[in-house]
């Protein structure tokens, strides 16, 4: 592991033991022997390579928490946090967002790369937690930077997935939406060229509806690079970065504006559930085997 700077102020909970079958993983010829990575962070990076969260749970990490996946490879570690617990758990965790902390009105590269931290909001693939020394160690490292869109094309290369959508607003109300099939970019040769597309498919509804299904088929926009069909620069107007139409009617990568808001359709929105003048509380966007 390369470029590792050691974080001593995050200092989360002792995460939980293995079972045997994580255990009997350490033993793989795949398990990189460095030293900086022992006790039980090891065993999160050496469970055979997990592709996805689903690999982890079938290895025997059932908790909920941040693990580190390997889409592009066996040398390029992915922190990722893993839902173990929703429907039946091995959700791998895209997007996350649930105060504010971190800004996700961002340019192409920072959605391109990933940004936020896998352990509070973030966008899959940039830097994550790492455990030094032992279950019970206090030193944690914060390393292994990687591609985020590029890292949801290879998944959904490799396997074919299903999205889950977990909304809530401030009133604590929560609802879903669910797709049957997921993918992006899949019939790409390049698929940043491509724009990372979105392909969604098999709404099912739980209480959210479908905003999403008007947006399959569009490229990713971000404001500097506008590859919308409006006439404007969408991820502008929406102040946020999407896969956006003309414009959208989700937009979850939004500003957090906290409830109900005046400016149309620049909060973390919704429009099936909550309409273009509501800022959801918290969202994520996960992804499972199907």
């Amino acid at each position: 592991m390369k470029d590792c700077v050691e974080d001593p102020d995050f200092l989360p909970s002792d995460p939980p033991g293995p079972t045997a079958a994580a255990a009997a993983a350490l033993h793989s010829p795949l398990c990189p022997q460095t030293p900086l990575i022992r006790g039980d962070a090891l065993e999160r990076s050496c469970l055979q390579q997990p592709l996805d969260c689903d690999d982890i749970y079938s290895q025997g990490y059932q908790t909920d928490g941040v693990y580190l996946i390997y889409p592009e490879g066996p040398s390029v570690p992915v922190p990722v946090f893993c839902d173990m617990t929703t429907e039946g758990g091995k959700w791998t965790v895209f997007q996350k967002r649930f105060n504010g902390s971190v800004s996700f009105f961002r340019g192409w590269n920072d959605y391109k790369l990933g940004f936020g931290r896998a352990d509070g909001e973030y966008w899959l693939g940039k830097a994550g937690p790492k455990q030094v020394g032992g279950p019970r160690a206090r030193t944690w490292l914060t390393c292994c930077p990687s591609t985020g869109l590029q890292n949801l094309h290879l998944l959904t290369l490799k396997q074919k997935y299903e999205l889950r959508v977990d909304l809530e607003d401030f009133e604590n109300n929560t609802a879903y939406a669910k797709y049957a099939d997921f993918s992006i970019a899949p019939n790409a040769i390049s698929a940043e060229e491509d724009g990372y597309s979105l392909y969604v498919a098999g709404f099912e509804d739980g209480g959210a509806g479908d905003s999403l299904s008007y947006h399959s088929g569009q490229k990713f926009s971000t404001f500097d690079r506008d590859q919308d069909l409006f006439l404007q620069n969408c991820a502008a107007l929406s102040s946020g970065a999407f896969w956006f139409r003309s414009c959208h009617f989700a937009n979850l990568n939004g500003f957090y504006l906290g409830g109900s808001h005046l400016s149309y359709a620049n909060g973390i929105n919704w429009a099936q559930w909550k309409g273009f003048y509501y800022s959801l509380k918290r969202t994520e966007m996960k992804i499972r085997r199907a």
